[in-house]
């Protein structure tokens, strides 16, 4: 029986069974067994323990990815400590202020990261200290209050400072329990590239442990290097956000030469998804399940799945509330709608946000119901479909814009592999919509095709004003696309633009 979320092992399995391939040195990947990883989280915890940390103290881990983290964040928990990973691509003062606002006593970092560190801040770093700190390699798991924090994660912080979500261990064993549904998954072989410190690939962690599956773990996403992971080391699941699979997807040279044949599961999620990816998907991974995931921080991993009376899920949909998980569509006033904000409660529902009770009460109702932001549409027969998030909606002369509608709408062209689209300031209209496109390779299109497409396939004011063409779309911390920088990037060009024609 599960208790505490750092302790997944199931030791009823063979324990000398493989567990992690890290590729932290591509040349010479690192093998570890379940065996191995346990006693690594044990010598995590007894080390913890030793210099005096006591329960619901928090500890954080500044990193790429590698074995040494995911040790660390199992070992913290497993003494019954706070595990707080922070997102390496945060700037120095944001860093500073998440450990100040989590009141972090200790950092687990790399080499690279250490500097990003105040000069007072407690560490341990991977490639110096590590050994002399660990302690002995058994340890007797700590028993933690149900509702006691298991771990606190903060969200990007596009729209300010990102804000503390204390997760608990009752609510994320239930998560995990609701990954496991439908197994046995030991044979599963997955990859992960995307970030540790973030939500989807932690899930992924736990789920492999908690599966006694294996894990190939990347230090990042570079999508050569994924695809050609895809081949060398024989995954059948592969896991990321869309972003990371539409910049795999153009990798054709490495796809053509690389055998894919071993992969039987996609699973995409945290972002919108378009069915020209889907697409791309499936003819790179004919013989795979495509699935699109939602969660969120604050509420769990795990949303959506089969339908219960066993009808076909539409691609694009995420499917329907998986057990024990309830949703509505609410608009504005909180009544139910087929189109709005989906309303999440779960087991794994946050208490509320770390130090911050007005936002707290913003987003939580009194009965439990966690206020997403998020827009979700319900068709005719209940599948449940991610339409874009209240934050990114902007209003033009009147009507609401989504971004997330005007993006799936441009990579219908054949010869747009990717579209971002954001808001710039219009004295008549308030907004209106600028679109960064990537075009597939060796394609031509003109910014006046491009608005002519848009003009052609969706309501005229949906369409992007101005096109600015992009060999990549840039990235944030979590491999999602950098809205933030885009806006800024548009805004300057609109207002050159607006100067140009004066």
């Amino acid at each position: 029986m599960l208790f505490n979320l750092g302790d997944l092992v199931d030791r009823t399995q063979d324990l000398d069974a493989l567990a992690l391939i890290d590729c932290l040195t591509w040349e010479q990947p690192a093998h570890y067994s379940h065996r191995d990883l346990d006693r690594l989280a044990c010598s995590v915890a007894d080390g913890l323990a030793r210099r005096g940390h006591h329960a619901g103290q928090r500890i954080g881990i500044l990193s790429a990815n590698r074995v040494e983290f995911l040790a660390a964040y199992f070992g913290i928990m497993r003494a019954g400590l706070v595990a707080v990973p922070i997102n390496h691509k945060f700037p120095r003062a944001t860093i500073e202020f998440v450990l100040r606002d989590s009141d972090v006593r200790l950092v687990f970092c790399d080499a690279a990261r250490r500097e990003l560190l105040p000069s007072n801040a407690a560490s341990v770093e991977f490639d110096s200290d590590w050994r002399g700190f660990l302690g002995a390699p058994e340890f007797e798991t700590v028993r933690p209050a149900p509702d006691a924090a298991a771990m606190i994660l903060y969200t990007s912080g596009s729209t300010g400072r990102p804000k503390g979500v204390p997760l608990h261990h009752a609510g994320q064993l239930w998560a995990v329990r609701t990954r496991l549904g439908g197994g046995p998954h030991r044979d599963q072989r997955l990859l992960v590239a995307a970030p540790l410190f973030h939500m989807n690939a932690l899930g992924t962690a736990k789920f492999v442990f908690a599966a006694h599956a294996n894990l190939v773990l990347l230090p990042q996403f570079d999508a050569r290097r994924y695809v050609e992971a895809i081949g060398r080391f024989h995954t059948t699941w592969i896991t990321s956000v869309p972003t990371m699979m539409a910049l795999a997807a153009r990798e054709r040279e490495v796809l053509a030469r690389t055998d894919l044949t071993s992969v039987r599961t996609v699973r995409m999620g945290s972002a919108p998804v378009t069915q020209k990816l889907i697409d791309d998907i499936r003819a790179a991974f004919p013989r795979a399940t495509v699935n699109i995931a939602y969660g969120t921080t604050e509420a769990g991993p795990a949303m959506f799945g089969p339908s219960p009376d066993g009808r076909k899920k539409p691609d694009l949909a995420l499917g329907w509330p998986l057990p024990g998980v309830e949703v509505r569509i609410a608009d504005a006033r909180g009544r139910d709608t087929d189109q709005g904000v989906l309303w999440i409660r779960t087991p794994a529902n946050m208490k509320g946000y770390l130090n911050l009770p007005e936002k707290t009460r913003e987003v939580l109702t009194a009965d439990g119901w966690y206020i997403s932001g998020d827009v979700f549409r319900r068709d005719a027969q209940g599948a449940y479909y991610f339409v874009g998030r209240t934050d990114d909606m902007f209003v033009c002369g009147g009507e609401n814009i989504y971004p997330g509608e005007v993006e799936q709408m441009l990579e219908t062209h054949p010869d747009i592999v990717q579209a971002c689209v954001v808001p710039v300031p219009d004295e008549i209209k308030f907004e209106k919509p600028f679109a960064f496109v990537v075009l597939r390779a060796g394609a031509t299109l003109t910014e006046d095709e491009v608005k002519r497409y848009a003009l052609e396939h969706a309501p005229a004011y949906q369409h992007p004003r101005q096109v600015a063409f992009m060999a990549a779309l840039p990235l944030a911390g979590t491999n999602k696309v950098d809205r933030k920088a885009l806006s800024e990037i548009a805004a300057a060009r609109w207002r050159e633009a607006a100067a140009a024609s004066d």
